[in-house]
C-alpha cells in the first residue's frame, strides 16, 4: 500500500539518563510520521477534526526497540499504510539511522465521531489514502 517517509534529529529532550533515545518518544515520531502521510495525501487531521467532527484514535500501539539511538543522530521514519477496513486502518513504521534498522512498530486506528462511535471511512479519505507514493 501507501508509504511515506520523514527525516528528523534526535532532540537532547528525547533522551534519557544513559542518553539513549526514551521509549515513548518512537511513539510520538510514529504521530509525526503519520500525520505527514495524511497531510502528503490532503488530509489535514485537524481540519477533519473541525469540520467533520471525525478522530482517529490509536486503539493498538507496538514498538519493537532493535539498537538505541542518541542525542543528534539523524532518523528516517517510514510510515506504511497496511490495512484498511470498514472503520480502522493499520499503519506499520520503520525507524532508521544510517540504514540501520533500530525500530519497528505498528499502530491501529478507529474511526468515530464525537461521541466516540466508530463510524464507515469516508470514501474521499478511503480514496485519498490509497494513492501510491
Amino acid at each position: 500500500m501507501s508509504k511515506h517517509i520523514i527525516e528528523l534529529r534526535v532532540r537532547y529532550a528525547e533522551t534519557d539518563q544513559m542518553g539513549v533515545v526514551y521509549y515513548s518518544n518512537y511513539l510520538v515520531w510514529f504521530e509525526a510520521a503519520r500525520t505527514e502521510f495524511f497531510r502528503e495525501r490532503g488530509i489535514v487531521y485537524r481540519e477533519i477534526e473541525e469540520n467533520e467532527k471525525i478522530y482517529l484514535p490509536v486503539t493498538e500501539a507496538y514498538c519493537r526497540y532493535r539498537a538505541p539511538l542518541r542525542y543528534d543522530d539523524k532518523v528516517e521514519i517510514t510510515t506504511e499504510l497496511t490495512d484498511v477496513g470498514p472503520t480502522r486502518i493499520t499503519f506499520e513504521y520503520e525507524v532508521k539511522s544510517e540504514g540501520k534498522l533500530t525500530a519497528t512498530g505498528k499502530t491501529k486506528h478507529a474511526f468515530v465521531n464525537s461521541e466516540g462511535t466508530p463510524i464507515r471511512i469516508p470514501d474521499h479519505i478511503k480514496k485519498a489514502i490509497a494513492i501510491s507514493s
